[in-house]
This record gives C-alpha cells, structure tokens and sequence, in this order.
C-alpha cells in the first residue's frame, strides 16, 4: 500500500563555492580562480579561500577542471628497479617538487625496461589522462633502437643518455668519479682501483670510463675492473678478491652499498682501512656517516635532480612545446675517515 512506503533518505547537498565565497567574504568568480590554480589572486586573499575551503569540507571538481583546462594537473612516472637507494630518493624528491608544485603523481613500475613495456606504461598513462611523464630507467636499453617514445606527450628522461630529443636531467657521473680518483691519487696512492655497476647501467658505465680517463690523464696503471651488482653483498665478493692482492691500496665503489662489503671484506682479510686500503664510495646514503670507518664518498644531489626534472616537465606542459638540452646536476666529494695517505 502507499501508506507503508518507507520515504527515500533526503540527499544532503554538499559544500559548493558560493559556501565558500560567503565564508571567505569574497565573490564566487574570486573562489573559481583559487580553485583552478590561477595566478590572478593576491597570496592573502588565495589562503583565505583554501582555509574557508578546508574550514566547509569543500573540494575541487578535478575531473570538471580538467575538462575546463585541458590539464589533469597531474604527472605520470615510469620507474624500473624500484629497490635502488638512488631511485628511491629521486622518486622521493620528483613527489615533493611535484606536490609543491600542485600535481599528483602517478607512478607507474616496469619490470622490464623494454619497447613492450615502456609503450605499455604509456598506454596506461595516457587512460589516466595525465598531463605529462618523467621516465626513471637508468639503463642502456632504454636507449636502444627498438625502444620508442610517443610523440605529442611531454616527457622528461632522468638519468639516462642525451640521444632523445627530450629533456635529460641527470647527475654529472662523470665529474664524481673524477673527484673520488683525484682525491685517492692526490693523496698519494698510486693507482686505483675500481669496483664498478652493472653493465647495463649508464651511470656505472660513466663513472668506469671516467675513472679510467683519470687515471690516464696521470699516467697511472688502469687495474682490472672488478664489476657488481649494487648490492653489498657484491660488494663483499669482489673485496674478498680485492684484500687478497697486496697491492691494492685505494679503491674507488660505484656506490656506497658495495663500499660497505668492501669494508667488511677487508676487515676480515685483516686489511685495515684506511691504514692498509684507502676506500671511496658514491651516492652519500644516509648510513654512509655511520659505517665504519665513515665512508669517504661522492654526494648525489638526488633532491635537485627531482626538482629540476619536474620544472622541465611542467615547462613543457605549460609551453606546449620541448627542448632537448641535457641538464647536468654536480656531485660534491665528501671526505670523511676511510681515505689516508698509503704506508710508507
């Protein structure tokens, strides 16, 4: 019967622009503005807005300012290697600079850093409707023929070779790696060996050659390179093999991971360090302060990479169009207890 038809639950309408407007004391064209991120409101009147927008729980229509715009205001990042220390701080970096900028992030991992995968990264990308992409593959097939980047979608590529025509931000390898080989020869070592990346990874590759040229430019013995994985434990392998040859005095790791099993390494062989071997990491991880000895290494400015990356790519977003200068971020060398002059 109609009598026992239960009444439907009146919806209750939620916090528009003309709440806020009131609240803000402002006019709803003033709130649209705020809303859609325009320059045209003083900074005293804009937090104004946002406090009487967070004060009535009212939030942005993002699909319909999309749809106004032609901008989702938000960024896609196409990742391999998720476990690596300087990509995790570079993806940290990247979601700050980002955030202040007011852009989400979408991240986006491969598993492998091919054309099938990196155009299947895009693909999903591009149904997510963002605005532009940083791409985070530090590794030589990505540089490949076979490997294609779409056109009409801004794109920034971190730490990779210059050979696209988009932008490149990437930290200055090869200026580290000279910095840590100097430092070890200028303290009176003779030659120095290497501990090197994996051969897939440029920035191994770069810091391998500019080792070799240094040493080159110095007239010193190049020693056989002893190549790893990243990881400590490879680090640990090749310094058994390394604290085994009496002539090595001064080693330079391709990172401050395997610069810690290289520490270990030689203090089981009895090798004291830096009395006995000078070692030099690179990346300045957090820990490397802590190891023991404290490890003299190379500073990445991994927060300036992700900042500079996420300028270019809004730049381009903004400007509609790219340019393909390479951006090179300098290194610092940080001298701490595990370098000394060799035993006389």
């Amino acid at each position: 019967m109609a009598g026992d038809e239960t009444p439907s639950p009146v919806r209750r309408r939620g916090p528009s622009m003309a709440d806020v407007a009131r609240l803000a004391g402002v006019s709803g064209q003033t709130v649209s503005r705020v809303a859609n991120d325009r320059s045209n409101v003083d900074a005293a009147t804009r937090d104004r807005v946002l406090a009487a927008m967070r004060k009535v729980g009212y939030r942005p229509n993002s699909a319909a300012r999309a749809l106004r715009s032609g901008q989702s205001r938000s960024i896609g990042v196409i990742v391999f290697e998720l476990s690596s220390i300087g990509t995790t701080r570079t993806l940290d970096a990247i979601a700050a600079a980002a955030t202040i900028r007011g852009y989400a992030v979408n991240l986006l991992p491969v598993l492998d850093a091919t054309q099938g995968a990196v155009s299947n990264a895009f693909t999903r990308l591009g149904q997510q409707a963002v605005d532009g992409v940083i791409i985070l593959i530090e590794a030589y097939k990505l540089d490949e023929a076979e490997v294609l980047l779409p056109e009409g979608l801004p794109v920034v590529v971190v730490d990779s070779s210059a050979l696209y025509d988009y932008p490149v931000v990437d930290t200055d390898q090869a200026q580290g790696a000279r910095l840590a080989t100097e430092h070890l020869l200028d303290l009176g070592h003779t030659t120095v060996w290497h501990l090197g990346g994996p051969p897939y990874s440029f920035a191994a590759t770069r810091r391998r050659r500019s080792w070799q040229q240094t040493l080159t430019d110095r007239g010193c013995v190049v020693p056989t390179v002893l190549v790893g994985d990243w990881s400590a434990g490879s680090g640990y392998e090749a310094g058994r093999k390394l604290a085994a040859d009496a002539d090595v005095t001064a080693v330079f790791a391709a990172n401050d991971q395997m610069a810690l099993g290289l520490l270990r390494a030689l203090h089981e062989a009895g090798r004291a360090v830096p009395g006995d071997v000078s070692v030099v990491g690179f990346d300045d991880v957090e820990e490397a302060a802590h190891f023991w000895p404290p490890l003299t290494t190379i500073r990445q400015q991994f927060a300036e990479v992700g900042r500079l990356s996420v300028d270019s790519l809004i730049g381009e977003i903004q400007a509609g169009e790219h340019h393909h200068q390479p951006v090179s971020v300098g290194t610092e060398l940080i001298i701490r207890t595990s370098t000394a002059p060799p035993r006389t």
